[in-house]
């Protein structure tokens, strides 16, 4: 069975403001100092098992041009457009109806655009590992990450004990979770029955289709409108009618917390999710005092410093824990206790009408 793969690339990035902005998110910008993009790594390490015309990207209309620019090998009619957001759920049915004007039935595999591994062949390893269970009956396959740390910034996936048929390294899953407070979160760790949620997905179009028929039926018969329209003079209206309609729903609590036959693979291949300003002395070399530094910084006795400069020299003396990040038009500094609330700067320039910053 042919396997084709979805990358989901329509966020914004707020977080990894004031880098990231409304017209060049998070997953078009490289955070790493090989200066590959993340939606460049995320095609590249996929390419052992997908074939570059089987990889298709779902992304914002507004960002057409930044993912030809820098996915040239990708087919032009691989990247669909959506004309709003509307969460993972429809996401995912526009592309399944889509594909499935191509192939009669196929593997899916469904992955964001923006996250980090640091070790590919074990990727690859256990994406092959959830093919062979997505493609057994109707299981629908979520890749979990073996916790490191109690995350409270992570969904968490309960797994019991439980294995698919044929395949033990597949369990059943219990139940999803939200993300956790600190004490549960330990909890979660010390079971050893818990996963972090990676939002990363394996099953047969025929099976994620017939879940959304039963589940999401409003959804279904829109995506299969768009899907029939495909490659005809009416697709963008068709598109723009039914895609707007859709409801505003996540994959999770539209298919997977309701359907049956779902099992997950726990995963151990260096993942980060690249969620915030943390992460990038997560995923970069430090310096001895833990700090990173990127461009014409000088640093005193600062510790545990996350600095990214731009064309000014930052003198950074004596400080500590704290992000700072410089850009033409603006310059963060923040705590990094605090590095969630970024989106509350996005949210006063918009009060403010500064768009131009956003």
């Amino acid at each position: 069975m042919k396997t084709t793969a979805v990358i989901m690339a329509g966020g914004r990035g707020e977080r990894f403001w004031p880098k990231s902005r409304n017209s060049r998110p998070k997953q078009f910008l490289s955070l790493t100092k090989d200066g590959e993009t993340m939606i460049q790594k995320t095609v590249r390490r996929l390419l052992p098992l997908v074939e570059m015309e089987d990889i298709f990207i779902v992304t914002n209309s507004a960002y057409i041009g930044l993912v030809h620019d820098q996915l040239p090998d990708i087919p032009k009619e691989n990247i669909l457009a959506e004309p709003c957001a509307r969460n993972t759920a429809p996401c995912i049915a526009f592309a399944a109806a889509v594909i499935s004007r191509k192939y009669e039935d196929a593997v899916m595999l469904v992955l964001p655009s923006d996250h980090l591994i640091s070790y590919e062949e074990l990727y690859v390893s256990t994406l092959k590992k959830a093919i062979a269970v997505g493609t057994a009956g109707k299981n629908l396959v979520t890749i979990g990450i073996t916790p490191a740390y109690p995350e409270t910034g992570y969904g968490y996936i309960n797994f019991s004990s439980r294995t698919a048929e044929g395949n033990y390294d597949a369990y059943e899953v219990a139940r999803f979770v939200e993300k956790p407070d600190l004490p549960t979160a330990k909890e979660y760790l010390a079971s050893g029955k818990y996963l972090w949620n990676s939002g990363m997905f394996v099953w047969k179009i025929s099976s994620i289709m017939e879940n959304f028929r039963e589940l999401m039926p409003e959804v279904y018969s829109g995506a299969v409108k768009i899907g029939e329209a495909f490659g005809t003079d009416s697709f963008n209206d068709v598109l723009q009618r039914e895609f707007s309609a859709f409801p505003s729903e996540s994959i999770d609590f539209g298919i997977m917390e309701k359907a049956q036959n779902i099992y997950t693979i726990p995963g151990s291949f260096g993942w980060d999710d690249v969620g915030s300003w943390l992460a990038v002395e997560r995923i970069n070399d430090v310096d001895d005092d833990k700090n990173y530094i990127e461009g014409d910084v000088i640093s005193v006795g600062s510790e545990r410093t996350t600095i990214c400069g731009g064309k000014r020299l930052i003198a950074a003396v004596g400080v500590e824990d704290i992000i700072i990040v410089d850009t033409d038009d603006a310059v963060l500094i923040c705590s990094k206790n605090n590095t969630q609330d970024v989106k509350k700067v996005i949210a006063k320039l918009n009060e403010q009408g500064r768009t131009n910053l956003v």
